[in-house]
């Protein structure tokens, strides 16, 4: 513990900021970490250019909580981030670097969600803001003022805020904050855009570059389940009935989501316990020792409590809790499959933690595939097989040994020995649902599997969508050429998204671009005819919502 104290101590953070970073499980700061601290603690400007995956929220987060002045009720910090996913997740990693810091607060500041409680949170004196541009925007329309004693910018993800299209809403923002703060940017990529974004609004920027290392866990089978939120618990239950698992460790966040699902597994019938910071070094080797010799199949474990976990028996990790970073789920995933032995890690994934599943895929290099519940019909087999493993050896000598006692209680009870035999069943099964329709009623609600994406909130009357593919395109304009992309509303698509990632790649005027006409299922752009081919040609690798653009030239026969 010395050593992890150690690490982030040797930055020169506040002692408080440092053991919440410790309480999260971070041993030593990352590359990013380690460069860009120091420039941002000093009040320098600074431009980092890193992939999400390398530790890079930390890197502004715990500098930014250092110089927070918790006596002061007032904006501070401003956090910027392209989509209310991302948004959620830096809010989130805020909260936690800042427990141990009272009169700490912070809000995230996103559309889809009441304008109301957001606005009355940053009036309250939230020192923190974190916001997606579109929806802080329209804060800034109800009080101008509202970004006054800001004095820490970070722009997150610069990039994708720009293929989103929110290159105007930026010009907005950077206008109603001091021209004294201090600006941070980070993005993956640095085209001319954001360049030119540096060149206006950073002031002799500190530059700092890393490069991401590629992890691979190929040896390791690894599968994602979509599932709501307050459905994990039914969800792990549900799962659990048709794995067929040797010794299992799941991860969660919390000490208390240790404890309350290992309470959950135990009373049906599970040998599960808890494994958390709070448990004394004694009783967490009993634990581990019990997981070693089989007294123990499932441990329900927080990331700090699983560090150095090393039993061969796990054939199977479960994260029930998505990870803060691709670096911890890699770490929690490589407790099985040691040793050349095969091993699954399965991924619980909620709506909103979609795109963390993309960039753990990214970092990583490899694909997570989705898997769905299973029905109703693999659980009734499952309980059935488990049934007749246990019944099948008690069957050789039974009635040999019973079967003078079967006839006395037949007779007893009055009863026929099928009738005998289906009652000491349903003693033994414990009333266990075994059909299917009592199965169906247990199994969890799973949400949709295509993801909304950061759309705006519609209002009136919606047309059928059959209406809508149908519907004609507009008059093209002359000189100008138009362009279809399989990309859409259903997609999570908005016309202002296709707007920004043409501009930011392509390199044209805004001008330049005619109509677009975003469709359930595809899209139209208006574009000059003149060297379109070479437009295409450049757009060609162009991604919008983590989906490949793929423009072509529209033929309207």
């Amino acid at each position: 513990m010395t050593q992890e104290i150690g690490g982030f101590a040797a930055l020169e953070l506040h002692p408080n900021i440092v053991a919440a970073v410790v309480a999260t499980g971070y041993e030593e700061p990352s590359a990013i970490q380690q460069q860009s601290i120091p420039i941002i603690l000093a009040g320098h400007d600074m431009i980092g250019q890193a992939q999400t995956g390398t530790g890079k929220t930390a890197a502004f987060a715990l500098p930014i909580l250092h110089r927070i002045d918790p006596s002061k009720r007032e904006p501070q910090a401003l956090i910027l981030a392209p989509t209310r996913e991302l948004a959620l997740q830096v809010a989130t990693a805020f909260e936690t670097y800042a427990k141990q810091m009272p009169g700490v607060t912070v809000v995230a500041v996103y559309g889809g969600a009441p304008m109301g409680p957001q606005l009355k949170a940053i009036r309250n004196g939230a020192q923190i803001v974190v916001a997606t541009p579109g929806r802080l925007c329209d804060h800034l329309r109800r009080d101008e003022k509202v970004l006054a004693t800001v004095n820490h910018l970070v722009l997150d993800e610069a990039d994708e805020m720009l293929k989103l299209g929110f290159m105007d809403d930026l010009e907005v923002i950077f206008k109603a904050m001091p021209e004294s703060r201090q600006t941070v940017l980070f993005s993956a990529t640095l085209p001319q855009s954001i360049r030119a974004i540096a060149e206006r609004h950073l002031k002799d920027p500190k530059h700092v570059k890393i490069q991401s290392k590629t992890q691979t866990v190929t040896a390791i089978e690894q599968a994602h389940l979509l599932v709501h939120a307050d459905q994990k618990t039914a969800a792990v239950l549900s799962l659990l009935e048709v794995e067929d698992f040797d010794a299992l460790i799941m991860f969660v966040r919390t000490k208390q989501a240790t404890l309350d699902l290992a309470s959950a597994l135990e009373a049906k019938g599970y040998k599960a316990a808890a494994l958390n910071g709070d448990i004394a070094q004694n009783q967490r080797e009993r634990v581990i020792d019990s997981l070693k010799d089989g007294r123990l199949d499932i441990v329900v474990a927080t990331d700090v409590a699983a560090r150095g976990l090393d039993v061969p028996r796990i054939t199977h990790v479960f994260n029930v809790d998505m990870p803060y970073d691709p670096e911890s789920y890699v770490h929690r995933i490589g407790r099985t499959g040691r040793a050349g032995r095969e091993g699954r890690a399965l991924l619980l994934v909620t709506p909103r933690e979609r795109r963390m599943l993309q960039v753990i895929e990214r970092v990583t290099g490899q694909r997570v595939a989705e898997v769905r519940l299973p029905d109703a019909q693999a659980v009734l087999d499952a309980r059935i097989k488990k049934l007749t493993n246990s019944l099948s050896p008690l069957v050789a000598d039974a009635e040999a040994t019973h079967g003078d006692l079967l006839d006395r209680l037949t007779a007893d009870i009055g009863c026929s020995p099928r009738a005998l035999a289906a009652a000491l069943l349903r003693k033994a099964t414990n009333g266990q649902a075994l059909n299917l329709a009592a199965i169906e009623k247990e199994r969890p609600l799973v949400p949709n599997s295509a993801p909304r994406g950061d759309r705006p909130e519609r209002s009136g009357d919606r047309p059928d969508r059959g209406d809508r593919e149908r519907r004609a395109p507009m008059p093209l304009a002359e000189g100008r050429a138009r362009c279809r992309t399989a990309l859409g509303a259903r997609d999570g698509i908005a016309a202002k998204n296709l707007l920004g990632a043409i501009l930011n790649e392509g390199g044209l005027a805004r001008e330049a671009i005619g109509r677009i006409q975003v469709r359930d299922s595809f899209s139209l752009v208006e574009l000059p005819e003149d060297g379109l081919e070479k437009l295409l040609a450049k757009l060609k690798d162009t991604r919008v919502a983590g989906k490949q653009l793929k423009l072509r030239r529209y033929r309207e026969d």
